[in-house]
């Protein structure tokens, strides 16, 4: 997975294709992205559509509304088997989904669901968890994530935590919420760097200019992965803790190193 997925709108077929092509995963959505009166249509889309099962995630209603009964329908006549669950907080609803074959994102998006996460990440067939700041925030009856300097808020900084963390200790990957300032490249960057340091799996996107940014942040600069080599490299010659350019090495400064390397991906 990763590390720049791009939602589209499922109501805009002809961008499918495009999306696709530029992320590493694109995720057709179904809920947040469509009107109401245009949800049916973007069903047709959908089921119609011929993106690679292997790179497609299709963001579904809420489980329990008519909405997503008609969007699992909708998906029933494609080879999509990713799906994207929003406002998720029950741990059942989520095993009941998984239990049709289903590969499940849980979206920790409200109080309920940041709370619920680590039984959610618990769940077989969960494969990752995603967080959002602005229904999160909404969920508490609040109007703003950020404060006027642009950072997160210190709960909405903890809500991210507490996904990461929860996707961690299960074994599962975590999905770092939209930078929702298409402009503010420089904000995206850093926040995605934040993430790939963090050890996130990805960071989604909501727009293809977004994509480039994600994937130079997620990936390891010339020295971080010049610095990975060398030390690994040394490290055949030492038994146990060893100095390497005046630091002490051990095993969790090289599994720090052997995470750099894997950030490298073949293009």
């Amino acid at each position: 997975m990763g590390p720049a997925l791009l939602f589209c709108p499922a109501d805009r077929p002809e961008r499918y294709g495009k999306a696709a092509e530029r992320a590493d995963a694109v995720i057709l959505d179904l809920e947040d992205a469509v009107a109401p009166d245009a949800k049916r249509d973007a069903r047709g889309h959908v089921a119609s559509s011929r993106l690679d099962p292997a790179r497609t995630i299709v963001r579904i209603g809420a489980l329990g509304t008519a909405d997503a009964d008609a969007d699992l329908a909708a998906l029933a006549a494609t080879e999509y088997t990713t799906v994207m669950v929003p406002k998720a907080e029950d741990p059942m609803a989520l095993r009941a989904l998984a239990d049709r074959g289903y590969a499940v994102i849980g979206l920790c998006e409200t109080a309920a669901g940041v709370v619920a996460a680590a039984e959610l990440a618990a769940v077989p067939g969960v494969v990752a968890l995603m967080w959002g700041a602005e229904d999160l925030v909404a969920s508490m009856g609040g109007t703003s994530s950020r404060d006027a300097r642009g950072q997160y808020r210190a709960v909405v900084q903890h809500a991210r935590a507490t996904v990461h963390l929860a996707a961690a200790a299960r074994g599962v990957a975590s999905i770092d919420a939209v930078h929702l300032d298409i402009a503010d490249e420089a904000g995206l960057a850093e926040e995605a760097s934040d993430a790939a340091a963090l050890g996130f799996a990805a960071t989604a996107c909501i727009h293809p200019s977004q994509v480039a940014v994600v994937r130079r942040a997620h990936a390891p600069g010339t020295d971080q992965l010049a610095w990975a080599e060398r030390v690994l490299a040394a490290a055949k010659g030492e038994r146990g803790v060893f100095s390497f350019d005046g630091v002490m090495v051990d095993e969790p400064v090289l599994r720090h190193a052997r995470a750099i390397l894997r950030r490298v991906v073949p293009r």
